[in-house]
């Protein structure tokens, strides 16, 4: 430790880019060593690994027993059903992102406090170091810890890949957008890290952020749309006998009769950056699905992950894109992905991140005003 504290104090001599680049390498390099030296890390590791490949092998078997058990009893199997491709990939895709949101936290929000608890913190603080590239390289070094669980579940990604269904699209964006998330949630973990004054609150509050994230925003979301109250221009629809298996272009559900008036409906459209900031959303509605619109009478999903970005979108719309006979137009059953909602929820969880890592910034600087009893710094 003593070598990279000596490193980092040369390299954080000077003022240009490349000498404050060099101190959050020396950072990051010591804080990799001391994650690396820990037998647990190697031990959770391998457990992901292993859960991630049982959750593949039950995905597996529990297609293979649906498909036998509709063909075992003459049922319909549609033509999506003939791999378990992109079931495999959806359902690896959300344990993944469940616990990539449970490992990260855990992984950087004792960062800071950790030091700050062990008096090593003031260590790093008597150098050149200045409080930027300590957070910096805190932040990095959880964030790569925290990509190495992804990388282990990367190879179950490409499986789904391999028995069909799928593009080598799919595995790249989830990938990306799952380190994305990762990072998002590390900057969370380390600037809370750098703001709370002992471990265990710091643990606990990056928790009930990300739990604000992935559940508080759905409940945000639904409050919302209740109190979100409007109307709509719109004219009766008139529906058709169902025909599932009939042949040829497919035709409307319903056609719209009768003169226009205002409806009731929920302006969802008013509240949808909410349900935006969700990570499940943002992962689902940046993968890129097949164009379905052609089979709107016969449209089936292929799984969870494509509904979610599906109900993201309907939301976004509002009734004017979704309420049947809005203005006596049809109303498609899927919607395209001409304007997506992910790159709205990615703003604004980044900004939520950069604000926290910002008030972390401040919580480091030196000399301190005011310290909590029993705090140690430089």
């Amino acid at each position: 430790m003593s070598q990279v504290i000596r490193n980092t104090s040369e390299s954080s001599g000077g003022r240009t880019p490349t000498a404050y680049f060099a101190a959050i390498r020396d950072v990051v390099v010591l804080e990799l060593k001391q994650r690396l030296r820990s037998r647990g890390w190697y031990i959770m590791l391998a457990i992901w690994f292993a859960l991630t490949g049982v959750v593949t092998w039950l995905t597996w078997a529990s297609w293979n027993a649906s498909l036998e058990a509709q063909r075992a009893y003459g049922g319909y199997t549609p033509p999506e059903a003939s791999s378990p491709g992109s079931m495999i990939f959806e359902v690896v895709l959300a344990f993944v992102l469940l616990f990539a949101l449970l490992v990260a936290p855990a992984l950087s929000a004792n960062a800071v406090t950790g030091d700050r608890a062990g008096g090593t913190l003031a260590i790093l603080q008597v150098t050149l170091l200045e409080p930027g590239q300590i957070l910096w390289g805190k932040f990095f070094a959880a964030w790569l810890a925290a990509l190495a669980f992804l990388v282990a579940s990367a190879p179950f990604l490409v499986i789904g890949v391999a028995l069909g269904g799928l593009t080598p699209g799919h595995v790249v964006v989830s990938l990306v957008m799952l380190a994305l998330e990762v990072g998002i949630v590390c900057a969370l973990g380390v600037g809370i890290s750098a703001m709370a004054g002992r471990p265990l609150f710091s643990i606990v509050t990056t928790y009930l952020a990300v739990a604000g994230l992935a559940v508080g925003t759905l409940i945000a979301f639904g409050l919302g749309t209740g109190l979100s109250h409007g109307t709509v221009l719109a004219n009766q629809p008139q529906y058709r006998q169902s025909e599932p298996l009939s042949q040829g272009p497919v035709q409307p559900e319903y056609t719209c009769v009768g003169p226009l008036q205002e409806q009731p409906a929920m302006r969802t459209e008013r509240v949808a950056w909410l349900l935006s900031m969700n990570p499940y959303v943002v992962v689902a509605d940046a993968i890129p699905y097949r164009d379905r619109t052609a089979q709107q009478n016969s449209y089936m999903p292929a799984g969870a992950i494509e509904n979610i970005s599906q109900g993201a979108r309907h939301a976004l719309a509002g009734p004017e894109g979704s309420y049947p006979c809005a203005n006596g137009e049809v109303k498609p059953q899927y919607l395209s992905q001409t304007t997506p909602l992910w790159p709205l929820g990615l703003v604004l969880q980044l900004a939520l991140a950069g604000l926290l890592l910002w008030l972390g910034w401040r919580a480091l600087r030196t000399p301190a005003r005011r310290l909590a009893p029993g705090t140690r710094v430089a």
